[in-house]
């Protein structure tokens, strides 16, 4: 798969942002030993205000469907670059196939994991192996020059690698999302979809159809799909979480306790 030559922030420079604070977990005696950084305060997001988004069944787009002669596909690549002014444009291989540059958004609620940073290695101990998770800047995105047989799996798994993380693709899924009068909806790929063909046929505009890596969710969370090293950190930072929230509702009711005590003493019969 061919690089981009996109202007799209370094991984280098969000890691940097990413791991200024947080949890840090450095006892371990598993065979791995995983550090976790958050930029976030809680482990659970924040609840926003909810996006209006509408997901649609998991069927793929009416013009992913056509099969285009090599004399469309041409004809498709040529008014597609017309359209965009960048230097993203796609070719028309003699074959047929055709290659071009897709963007996906991050929209990741979790951690994802990574190895440590190249200076840490050489304190490892023997046997022992050291990874790192934190989140990814909030609407990180990366450009991907991919063909038009490359399939949305194959996409989630080179953007991992990209980005060093090594988590297990199967907890990722790639959407499209597209904006209809003003509402959003998503739609899951299946793993054989080809994105980019997906991309020909909606055209260069981000409105109609534009890429979001997010968790392969299933109604809950599929918490077999993490390692046990992964698990023990997720529990360490709850068990830190649930001590905070005590130790505030203590805090809150000691100190109301203490106001109406104020207001009982100070006040006259009567």
């Amino acid at each position: 798969m061919a690089k981009s030559e996109d202007k799209t922030p370094s991984f280098e420079m969000t890691w940097g942002s990413s791991t200024s604070s947080g949890y840090c977990s450095d006892e371990e005696s598993d065979s791995e030993f995983e550090q976790y950084f958050t930029a976030r305060t809680s482990f659970f997001p924040k609840t926003k205000k909810p996006e209006n988004v509408v997901v649609k069944k998991d069927e793929q787009t009416e013009w992913a469907k056509q099969e285009l002669t090599t004399p469309d596909i041409q004809q498709k690549v040529k008014e597609y670059n017309a359209q965009i002014n960048s230097n993203l444009f796609m070719n028309v291989n003699k074959d047929g196939s055709y290659t071009g540059f897709i963007k996906v958004q991050f929209k990741l609620a979790r951690p994802v994991s990574v190895p440590p940073p190249k200076k840490e290695t050489g304190r490892k101990s023997a046997g022992v192996k050291r990874r790192t998770s934190f989140y990814l800047p909030k609407d990180a995105s990366k450009h991907l020059h991919i063909s038009s047989r490359t399939t949305a799996r194959e996409v989630i798994e080179a953007l991992l690698k990209k980005f060093t993380v090594v988590d297990n693709p199967g907890k990722f899924a790639l959407f499209e999302r597209s904006e209809r009068h003003d509402q959003v909806y998503l739609r899951k790929l299946s793993d054989d979809e080809r994105p980019l063909r997906l991309r020909l046929g909606a055209g260069p505009n981000e409105k109609l159809l534009s890429f979001v890596l997010k968790e392969n969710e299933t109604g809950e969370v599929n918490w077999h799909a993490f390692s046990m090293p992964e698990l023990k950190n997720f529990l360490r930072i709850l068990q830190r979480e649930e001590e905070e929230h005590v130790k505030q509702i203590v805090q809150r009711y000691a100190l109301a306790r203490t106001r109406m005590q104020e207001a009982l003493s100070g006040s006259t019969p009567g």
